[in-house]
C-alpha cells in the first residue's frame, strides 16, 4: 500500500474529525433544520456514490459474464443489505432525535448508543472507500486513482456535518466539549480500519472484486433508506433535505465524472 493510498483511506476519517470539532467553537446545538439538510446532503453522496463508484464498476468488471453481468452486483448488493440489517439488529444503538433504542436491550448510556448509532453507518463507507482501492491497486481499468480520490473526498464532504451533528449533541447531553470531540473522532475511527480490512480482504480474493464493490453499495444503501431518509423527512419543511439530497447527489456524480 502506496502513500497515496493511505492518505486516500485517511481523507474521510480527516472530514469527521474537522466536524467533530465544531463542537469546540459552535456554542448552540444545530438547529432541526440544519440537521435535516446535512442528513439530506449526506444520504445524497452515499446514493450517488453507491452508484457511480460502487455498482456501475461491479457491473463493469463483469461484463465477461454477458448478459448475466449483472449478477455479481444483485448477490452483493443483497447481501450488503443483509449485513447491516445483521449488525442492526445485534448492535444496540440509539439514532439522532429518537427515543428508542435499536438493536437488543442494553443498559448503555444514552450518548454511548448515539455514538454506535454513528459508528454502525460509519462501516459501510470504510468498506466502499477501501474496496475502491482496492480495484485500482489491482489494476482494475474501471477504476482510476481519480476515481478512487472522487469517493475519498466525497465520503469527506459528508463526514463534516456527520461529525458535527454527532460531536454537538453529546455536548448538549451533558458531555464535556473535550469528551464530544473524543467521542465524535472515535464514531470516524472505524472507517479506515473498515477500509484497510476490506482491501486485505480483496487482496486473497480478487475475482470477488465486483461483489465487494456491489456489497459496498448495497450496506450503504441500507443506512441511507433505514436511517438518513426518515432522519431528514420527519417534521415540517422536509424539503430542505430533499433539495440538499439533490445537492450532494450532483456534487458526488459531478466529482465521480470529473475525477475519474
Amino acid at each position: 500500500m502506496n502513500m497515496d493510498t493511505g492518505i486516500g483511506l485517511l481523507i474521510p476519517f480527516i472530514g469527521t474529525s474537522a466536524g467533530a470539532a465544531c463542537v469546540f467553537f459552535m456554542k448552540k446545538s444545530l438547529s432541526r433544520g440544519v440537521q435535516r439538510a446535512l442528513t439530506g446532503f449526506a444520504s445524497g453522496v452515499m446514493v450517488a456514490a453507491s452508484i457511480w463508484s460502487l455498482l456501475i464498476p461491479a457491473m463493469q468488471q463483469a461484463e465477461p459474464m454477458g448478459k448475466l453481468s449483472f449478477l455479481p452486483a444483485v448477490i452483493g448488493f443483497w447481501c450488503g443489505i443483509l449485513f447491516l440489517l445483521l449488525l442492526d439488529s445485534v448492535i444496540p444503538h440509539l439514532h439522532m432525535n429518537a427515543n428508542q433504542a435499536e438493536g437488543p436491550k442494553s443498559r448503555l448510556a444514552r450518548t454511548t448508543m448515539m455514538v454506535l448509532a454513528v459508528t454502525l453507518h460509519n462501516i459501510p463507507e470504510g468498506m466502499a472507500v477501501g474496496v475502491v482501492y482496492a480495484g485500482f491497486l489491482s489494476g482494475s481499468a474501471e477504476i482510476t486513482a481519480g476515481g478512487a480520490l472522487a469517493l475519498s473526498l466525497g465520503i469527506a464532504i459528508q463526514n463534516f456535518p456527520e461529525g458535527a451533528i454527532i460531536s454537538m449533541p453529546l455536548h448538549a447531553e451533558g458531555k464535556g466539549k473535550g469528551r464530544a470531540f473524543r467521542d465524535g473522532v472515535l464514531s470516524g475511527a472505524v472507517e479506515p480500519i473498515a477500509a484497510v480490512l476490506t482491501i486485505l480482504l480483496s487482496s486473497l480474493v480478487v475475482p470477488a472484486m465486483p461483489y465487494l464493490l456491489s456489497f459496498a453499495a448495497g450496506a450503504m444503501m441500507y443506512v441511507v433508506v433505514e436511517e438518513l431518509i426518515p432522519e431528514m423527512s420527519e417534521g415540517e419543511h422536509s424539503n430542505i433535505g430533499v433539495l440538499m439530497f439533490a445537492a450532494g447527489f450532483t456534487l458526488m456524480m459531478a466529482l465521480d465524472v470529473a475525477l475519474g
